[in-house]
């Protein structure tokens, strides 16, 4: 990167950072205002930090090249969300406020027992401890690759910084550290989809790519085809999408906390609501730049993989004869498939209806000729380097912005995927931190103990202990299929038992915490059994676990009663129905 990249880069952060700290150097003090700011955020507020706190780094370096491989048909993934944002804001928020609860835990054991809140608790803290330190390992291993930045040097520097300000300021510094963040994210995400627009040959006008990507099945955006191993399609969109949504939006805790700090019910639920809003199409947004990237490279020439470390060992290798063959033919049908693009878009441009079927026969033809070199790369990658990860979506768009983008771009485009990180991290960090005190320490101290003062010490050296923690994981990680996968599976094998146990909480008054507690174990149990044996699409996972909580329970009920207790003011309130 230039110097003037590095400025940019590190100015942006800086300020971010700086001024969200600065800004909240007072809010640490109670306990109130360190975990929920005071429950001060306005609307606006919240929404904002739902969505930076849900969009990583792995939102904006996988998502662009999972489009650029697989299409549009990502999008039906958010389908449910809308659907999931109106529940939650109906159902679970005034259960939440109305019980001034400060994690969503808390509010099971006056629902059930102390054993079923640590349950959850514990289940939450598992998966988040894991996706934390895959928000960090991601953009440190793509940057790493192609930057050339020590993998080891970037985690710890990212962890250091995402520690440092999540500890000083609490859910308020995060909170407002976000909304500078979210900012250069649409900045950013908004010049990188007009350069490319601009950068494609001049005949080449944004319909024009449009027609082009639809020829060649990239506008995939709605599947109706039904299939339990198919992870993208209307029918998972709008089951398992929705119910992942409601268990992450509904019981997570790292975002059950952003609209916990709302200044009231409303102020809550029009935050959740905007993230309903803005979310769907800010994903269409980025899967457009990958289908556009797709398109301008029909035009220009693309390497034979985008993930330049592997590329470099096999070309150093056995087989890198073959791979030169390899790379040749490639470049051959770049040419052809260039040729057949110019030819569809004159055609359109012609009204010629032939012409343009033609031209895309040919570009079809060129594609499946270049799917089938792909075939013959990961086989000699294979050979060469057995245990290496050949996968290249996560490097395309990364690729792109340091080869095309100008002086002074490049540098906002790693701001954007480094806020990106900083803000989902922290948001996850702040969330593990609170739910460690106030459902795994709180509940087994001694009351006299419990001073604001000391909850607050004993939030912050949890934080701490996370973040160190997270940064541990994100340096052996190993990475599972494209990033955005990775994240959204491992949610999935945990936010199915998670959102059942809840889904009892709200609707099944006669279930009670020991038959909730063994049916959400078994489940648990079950979920990752299933994951290991089985080719279930993972989006499955999310209501069939869910769905399987609530049956199991309410038969163990049943066979399993347990002696009925007095109802405390909390229970009366905690159940819906």
């Amino acid at each position: 990167m230039s110097a003037l990249d590095w400025a940019v880069l590190c100015g942006a952060l800086l300020f971010i950072i700086g001024y969200g700290t600065w800004r909240t150097r007072r809010a640490g003090h109670s306990l109130d205002g360190y975990l929920l700011g005071g429950r001060q955020t306005r609307w606006w507020g919240v929404g904002l930090s739902i969505i930076a706190t849900q969009a990583s780094a792995v939102t904006f370096l996988s998502t662009p090249g999972q489009a650029y491989a697989d299409g549009m048909r990502f999008i039906q993934f958010y389908f449910g969300l809308p659907v999931a944002m109106v529940l939650i804001a109906v159902v679970a928020v005034p259960i939440y406020h109305r019980l001034r609860v400060y994690t969503a835990y808390e509010y099971l054991q006056s629902r059930f027992d102390r054993r079923t809140r640590t349950l959850a608790a514990g289940l939450f803290l598992v998966q988040r401890g894991f996706s934390n330190g895959l928000s960090l390992y991601a953009p440190a291993l793509v940057l790493s690759a192609i930057l050339g930045w020590n993998t080891t040097a970037t985690v710890l520097l990212l962890g250091a910084v995402m520690i440092a300000y999540t500890v000083s300021g609490g859910t308020r510094a995060v909170t407002v550290t976000q909304q500078g963040q979210v900012a250069v994210i649409f900045a950013g995400m908004a010049t990188a989809g007009y350069l490319l627009v601009h950068y494609l040959p001049r005949e080449v006008g944004f319909q024009d790519a449009l027609h082009l990507a639809g020829g060649l099945g990239r506008l995939n955006f709605v599947d109706f085809h039904f299939s339990w191993t198919d992870r993208y399609n209307f029918w998972t969109g709008m089951t398992g999408g929705l119910f992942l949504a409601l268990s992450y939006f509904g019981t997570d805790q790292s975002q059950v906390q952003r609209y916990l700090s709302g200044q009231s019910v409303t102020q809550s639920r029009l935050g959740l609501l905007m993230n309903g809003l803005v979310k769907v199409p800010m994903q269409l947004g980025i899967l457009l730049i990958g289908v556009l990237m797709f398109v301008f490279y029909l035009f220009q020439p693309a390497p034979l993989t985008f993930n330049r470390p592997v590329y470099d060992r096999v070309m150093q290798g056995a087989q890198a004869p073959a791979a030169r063959q390899l790379e040749q033919q490639h470049q051959d049908l770049q040419r052809a498939q260039q040729q057949a693009a110019t030819a569809f878009v004159r055609a359109r441009h012609a009204h010629d209806t032939p012409g343009q079927a033609a031209a895309r026969q040919r570009l079809q033809l060129a594609q499946a000729a270049a799917a089938g070199l792909r075939q013959d790369w990961l086989a000699l990658v294979k050979q060469t380097a057995p245990a290496a990860d050949a996968k290249d979506t996560d490097y395309v768009f990364i690729s792109f912005v340091l080869r095309y983008l100008p002086q002074g771009l490049v540098g906002l485009l790693i701001a954007v995927v480094l806020s990106a990180a900083l803000g989902s991290a922290a948001g996850g960090l702040n969330s593990l931190g609170s739910t460690t005190l106030i459902d795994l320490y709180r509940p087994y101290t001694r009351r006299e103990q419990c001073t604001d003062e000391h909850l607050v010490r004993v939030s912050r050296w949890a934080t701490v202990g996370w973040g160190v923690l997270g940064i541990g994981f994100a340096l052996f990680a190993a990475r599972m299929e494209n990033l955005i996968q990775a994240v959204n599976i491992l949610g999935s094998l945990f936010y199915g038992t998670i959102l059942g146990i809840f889904a009892v909480a709200f609707f099944q008054k006669q279930v009670h915490g020991r038959a909730v507690f063994w049916a959400a174990a078994a489940v648990q149990l079950a979920t990752v059994l299933c994951f290991w044996l089985t080719d279930i699409a993972y989006l499955w996972y999310n209501i069939l676990g869910c769905a399987a909580v609530m049956l199991l329970a309410a038969l163990l009920q049943r066979l399993w009663p347990e002696p009925k207790t007095q109802p405390t003011a909390h229970n009366q309130e905690a159940v819906v129905g």
